[in-house]
C-alpha cells in the first residue's frame, strides 16, 4: 500500500496533511514516511527469508541520518561507496562488522580509514585495486575482507547512465579475467578473499538480465571451486527498480527465485543491496506554484523547486508523477503545461507538455517516488539552500536536515588575504 494519499481531499504523508507542513517550514521540501520504508525493507526481507542471505542497505540513494538509521534498527546493513558515507552509516547505528564499502575508485586513505574501522567487506573492482589495498592492509598489519566485483558483460536494459555491467562500462573485472586475478587475491598476503560481487545496473525492471547475470556469477563461483579456490559469499548487488509512471516492475519474490535458482544449492552467504526499492517511493518532493505563465506555444507552471533540488528529470529525462496537494475533483479539466524551475537553464525542467488540472499561483504539488537520488544529488547551484528533508511516522512529522541558509552557503567561501 502507498503511505502517501489523498484523505479528506488533501494529500497527506500517512497521518499528516502536506499543507500542514508546508505551513510550518515552507516550500520546497522533502518528505519520507517510516511506514513505506519499513514496508519496503520487510517485503524484500521477507522475500529473501529462505536464503542465506543478508540485506545491505544501499546509502548513495538517500543518505539522511533518519534513514539509515530507521533501516538500521529494521535489520540492515549498508552498502556505501565513500569513506563519508561509511561515516554516515556509522554515525546512523550500523556497526562497521555491517558495512560493505563498494565503488570503483577507493583511495589509499579511504582503504585505511575503512580497514581501522573493520568494515565487513571491501568490493574490489580492479587489478591495481586489488594491489593497493595489499599493500595498505599489510602496513596497518591487518587483512582486508574482500569480495572481487565481477563484470558479467550482461546488458542491464535500463538508462545508459545507470548501466554498469556491460563489457564497456568502467565498473568491475572482466568476467574472463575473473579467475586468474581471484588466484592472486588468495595469494595475496594482506588480503582475505571470500568471495564475489557484482552490480549490473540501476531501475531495472525486467527480470531476465538478472537471471543472465546470475548465471553467469554461479557459474564462476563453480569454475573457482574447480580450481581449488574457496567461495563463501557473493554479493548480488541491487538495481530492482519501481514504479514511476506505468512500469511493470519486478516483485521481491520474483527476484528471490531468481537468486535461489542460481545459489540456491551452492552454500554460500549472500548480499543484496537495495536502495531505490527500499527508498524510492519512500519519499516526496513538495513545492508550490509561483507562476503560471502563458506562452506563445505552450504554458509553463513554474514551482519554487529547481533542477538542483531534484536533478534527476535533467540529468536522466526521468518522469515523476506530478500531482495536486488539494484533490481535483474526478471530472476536472486537464491542460498539458510544462513544469518547470526558476533556474536559470532551459534544462531546468521537471515535465514537458504534462497533462495536469488547473493549477493557480499558491497551490502545492507534489512530485511522487523522490526518495532516492533527489535530495542526496541536490546541489546549492544558483545559491538555492539545500531545502529540509522531513521524517512522518503515523501523525507525526519531524524535521531531519533544516533548510541551509543564504550565510551558510556564502560563508563557505574564504576570501584571499590581497581582498
Amino acid at each position: 500500500m502507498s503511505h502517501f494519499h489523498y484523505r479528506d481531499g488533501a494529500y497527506h504523508a500517512e497521518g499528516v496533511g502536506l499543507a500542514e507542513i508546508a505551513a510550518a517550514i515552507g516550500t520546497p521540501f522533502y518528505c519520507y514516511s517510516t511506514g513505506q520504508l519499513s514496508e519496503n525493507f520487510g517485503r524484500f526481507q521477507d522475500a529473501l527469508g529462505g536464503l542465506n542471505a543478508r540485506l545491505y542497505y544501499s546509502c548513495k540513494a538517500n543518505s539522511n541520518q533518519a534513514v539509515i538509521k530507521t533501516l538500521a534498527q529494521l535489520g540492515a546493513g549498508a552498502d556505501v561507496v565513500s569513506v563519508g558515507e561509511m561515516y554516515r552509516a556509522l554515525a546512523a547505528g550500523i556497526a562497521a562488522h555491517d558495512i560493505v564499502f563498494a565503488g570503483v575508485g577507493k583511495t589509499r586513505d579511504e582503504m585505511w580509514a575503512a580497514l581501522e574501522a573493520g568494515i565487513y567487506q571491501f568490493n574490489v573492482e580492479s587489478v591495481g585495486e586489488l594491489r593497493a589495498l595489499n599493500e595498505v592492509a599489510l602496513a596497518l598489519g591487518k587483512r582486508a575482507p574482500v569480495a572481487l566485483r565481477i563484470n558479467p558483460d550482461v546488458d542491464a536494459k535500463t538508462h545508459a547512465k545507470i548501466s554498469t555491467g556491460k563489457a564497456e562500462n568502467k565498473f568491475g573485472i572482466d568476467i574472463d579475467h575473473a579467475p586468474a586475478i581471484y588466484a592472486e587475491a588468495a595469494a595475496l598476503p594482506g588480503i582475505a578473499v571470500k568471495g564475489l560481487a557484482c552490480h549490473i545496473g540501476s531501475q531495472l525492471i525486467d527480470i531476465a538480465p538478472f537471471r543472465a547475470a546470475f548465471q553467469k556469477m554461479a557459474d564462476l563461483v563453480k569454475a573457482l571451486r574447480g580450481k581449488g579456490l574457496a567461495v563463501e559469499r557473493v554479493d548480488l548487488g541491487g538495481g530492482v527498480g519501481i514504479t514511476y509512471r506505468d512500469e511493470q516492475t519486478i516483485s521481491f519474490v520474483d527476484y528471490t527465485n531468481a537468486v535461489a535458482e542460481n545459489f540456491g544449492n551452492l552454500g554460500l552467504k549472500l548480499e543484496a543491496e537495495p536502495g531505490r526499492a527500499i527508498v524510492g517511493n519512500a519519499g516526496i518532493l513538495v513545492a508550490r506554484v509561483i507562476n503560471v505563465k502563458e506562452g506563445v506555444s505552450r504554458n509553463f507552471v513554474i514551482v519554487d523547486a529547481a533542477m538542483n533540488d531534484l536533478i534527476r528529470p535533467t540529468l536522466y529525462d526521468a518522469y515523476h508523477q506530478i500531482v495536486p496537494v488539494i484533490q481535483p475533483a474526478d471530472d476536472a479539466a486537464v491542460a498539458k503545461v510544462d513544469v518547470v524551475g526558476p533556474i536559470c537553464e532551459t534544462g531546468d525542467l521537471f515535465a514537458e507538455q504534462r497533462a495536469l488540472p488547473p493549477l493557480a499561483v499558491g497551490d502545492l504539488v507534489v512530485f511522487r517516488e523522490a526518495g532516492a537520488y533527489g535530495a542526496v544529488m541536490s546541489s546549492t547551484y544558483n545559491t538555492r539552500p539545500l531545502v529540509p528533508e522531513v521524517l512522518v511516522k503515523g501523525d507525526k512529522f519531524e524535521v531531519v536536515r533544516p533548510r541551509q541558509t543564504y550565510d551558510a552557503i556564502i560563508g563557505q567561501d574564504i576570501l584571499p588575504s590581497w581582498l
